[in-house]
């Protein structure tokens, strides 16, 4: 039997090493809680002495730059006294001067002998008292011909030699060819320097001194109090004839962030470990009520698929299908086994419509798709079944487009009602138009007996004159014309009639709507003699074809007319007119058609059912025509309307799609 401490020594890891690890990561813990203030200490501390250099930079850049600019307004004096300027003129320009600086405390021309020759002063001296520095200055610039700033001095404020504010001469030497005028003398007080040239913000953070050669000063500015002495910077002007130096010393002292620190990353990490753990808690619980949340929708979603008769078919961009649902599968008689991955053509395409399929297919390849369209699908037996597929974009959630998502319907008992309906709508026209021809039939009668009385009469005259002797052939020539003529009259009212009643397919075609009004002109005019009303068509001669069924246009305009004529029964002769007039709708696309009459009108309450089955105001109509003429327009996807016609009577007005 192997003993304990046996088995511990053929452990990988005996017991004291299971422990230094988590020593060295306590010790490597507490290392980096030492070396992050340390390192956020040096990190602040030499961020603070770049800023400080930077700032100091600046600072001695403006300074200089301040100096540079006075140098060249004193060029522009010193010409002008080169020019010979006025003394007034000298002065004002002087004076000028100290305005743009107030740095700048006097500006003088000292001639050769030392003679002050024009100044800034109101009432300056007569000769010009000078430092040992600035005399030395002004001999410097004398054989330079440059201008020199002279070494800063205390300026002499009495006889006694009590010394006053520091004060920097600079010397620009004034020459007209080789002959020496003197110098053109301006002097600074340094103390004002710091005070105009150093920025307000930069002296409440920083002590700003001037320093001579031996680090003496001569100058100093300190708004927020004596610097530490921690974070200091020089940088010398950088001025000819001069060496001064400019030191910044900042008033921050060193950062103490260490004891802070320490105490507050403890409680940092300390509650960032308990929200860690918390949040932790927090998302298991979300994801666990989401999962569960997810596996019903997933229940719910899967119940309604299965419920659902229309079929849902999904697809990849390449047109692979990727889901479909058991209607789909039920709807083609394939299984969903068979069906998702398979890529096209598909089992369930009819072969008769393949090449719609290979079209769409490119169209869907090509990352577009018809939305709704009406195809045919085969089962593996054979039978074909119409199908309307309405198909949309699928986008992730990230919104990319990943393939079509299909919903098909089954509308194989639409199409079978909609046959029957248009079978119903045929026999309904054909008996509105027996209806129609039994209502003008005494009108035909009359209309048929004249030309037969004619023709009787002329072939009795014609028999008559061949009884008669020596009757030459000239003589029955046009009896029998007019016989003839007659024939072809009654012929063409028995085509007309033949014509409107036969029963055929409807077809669509492009038609003229003046050919339509013409094959059907003679039935209008036949009814509008019987109650003296003229008949006028305004048809125009540029008029577009129409896109529509001649049979069924040829109707409603023969409802529409017969209605017009009969309304006018009743009004004076004078007013009895009905008129046919067309035109063309260009942004529609349409012919619009108007059916005009001058009658007694619609009253309101019939204008609400106008166009309901079986209502007629008429003791023996059957209440369909208007029905039948709003349908057969609606077959065309035009719309049938009335409204009144102002000059009294009414107006129907149809419109048709242009070929």
């Amino acid at each position: 039997m192997t003993s304990p401490r046996t088995l511990a020594s053929r452990l990988p890891f005996p017991n004291s090493a299971r422990w230094l690890l988590p020593v060295v990561l306590v010790l490597f813990f507490l290392a980096i809680l030492i070396w992050l203030p340390w390192q956020a200490r040096q990190m602040e501390s030499n961020e603070r002495q770049e800023q400080l250099i930077a700032d100091t930079l600046w600072v001695e850049q403006t300074i200089r730059f301040q100096l540079g600019r006075h140098e060249e307004d004193l060029r522009s004096v010193a010409n002008e006294i080169i020019a010979g300027a006025s003394t007034k003129r000298l002065h004002d320009r002087m004076a000028s001067e100290l305005k743009t600086g107030l740095e700048l405390k006097r500006v003088m021309w000292v001639t050769p002998e030392g003679r002050v020759a024009a100044s800034s002063d109101e009432a300056p001296l007569p000769r010009a008292t000078l430092t040992p520095s600035s005399r030395d200055a002004a001999e410097r610039a004398r054989r330079s011909r440059n201008g020199v700033y002279s070494q800063p001095e205390p300026q002499q404020v009495d006889p006694a030699g009590t010394p006053g504010a520091m004060m920097m001469d600079y010397h620009l030497p004034l020459y007209r060819g080789d002959q020496y005028l003197g110098t053109l003398v301006a002097s600074y007080q340094l103390s004002a320097i710091l005070e105009e040239m150093v920025p307000w913000w930069f002296a409440q953070d920083n002590q700003v001194t001037l320093l001579d050669r031996d680090d003496r000063i001569l100058a100093r500015r300190a708004a927020a109090g004596p610097g530490h002495g921690v974070y200091t910077h020089k940088r010398g002007l950088d001025l000819p004839g001069a060496t001064i130096t400019l030191m910044t010393d900042s008033v921050k002292t060193e950062p103490r962030l260490l004891p802070n620190l320490l105490v507050g990353s403890v409680i940092a990490l300390s509650l960032a470990l308990l929200w860690s753990l918390l949040a932790l808690w927090g998302h298991i619980s979300r994801r666990l009520a989401a999962e569960e949340a997810l596996r019903q929708q997933m229940a719910f979603r899967t119940a309604m698929e299965n419920s659902l008769v229309t079929g849902l078919r999904a697809r990849d961009l390449e047109g692979r299908i990727t889901y479909v649902n058991p209607a789909f599968c039920q709807m083609v008689g394939y299984t969903e086994e068979e069906l998702v991955g398979r890529s096209p053509p598909m089992p369930y395409w009819a072969p008769e419509v393949m090449a719609e399929y290979q079209h769409r297919l490119q169209n869907v390849l090509q990352g577009t798709v018809t939305p709704q369209f009406e195809t045919i699908f085969q089962r593996p037996d054979g039978t074909r079944i119409p199908v309307l597929i309405f198909e949309a974009p699928l986008v992730d959630n990230e919104g990319r487009h990943t393939g079509w998502m299909g919903s098909i319907l089954d509308i194989s008992d639409r199409k079978r009602i909609e046959e029957l309906n248009r079978e119903h709508q045929e026999k309904l026209q054909a008996s509105s138009r027996l209806a129609t021809m039994g209502e003008i039939a005494s009108m035909l009668a009359h209309e048929l007996n004249q030309p037969l009385a004619a023709i009787s009469s002329y072939t009795t005259g014609a028999l008559n004159l061949l009884s008669r002797p020596n009757v030459a052939a000239d003589t029955l020539k046009p009896a029998l014309e007019q016989a003839g003529a007659q024939a072809r009259r009654a012929g063409q009212i028995i085509r007309s009639v033949h014509e409107f009643v036969r029963k055929r397919e409807a077809e669509r075609q492009d038609v003229a709507l003046g050919t339509m009004v013409d094959s059907i002109s003679a039935l209008i005019e036949m009814q509008a003699r019987q109650y003296q009303v003229s008949f006028l068509a305004n048809i125009p001669a540029d008029l577009p074809a129409v896109r529509a069924d001649r049979m069924m246009i040829e109707q409603v305009l023969l409802n529409l007319t017969r209605n017009g004529i009969e309304a006018m029964a009743n009004v004076a002769l004078s007013r009895r007119v009905l008129r046919v007039a067309a035109r063309h709708d260009e942004a529609a696309g349409q012919v619009v058609v108007s059916v005009i009459d001058n009658g007694h009108g619609i009253p309101a309450d019939v204008a609400e059912r106008l166009f309901s089955p079986f209502f007629s105001t008429k003791a023996e109509g059957m209440g369909m025509g208007l029905n039948i003429c709003r349908t057969a327009i609606e077959f065309h996807g035009g719309t049938l309307t009335h409204q009144d016609n102002p000059q009294g009577g009414t107006i129907f007005t149809f419109t048709l799609p242009v070929a």
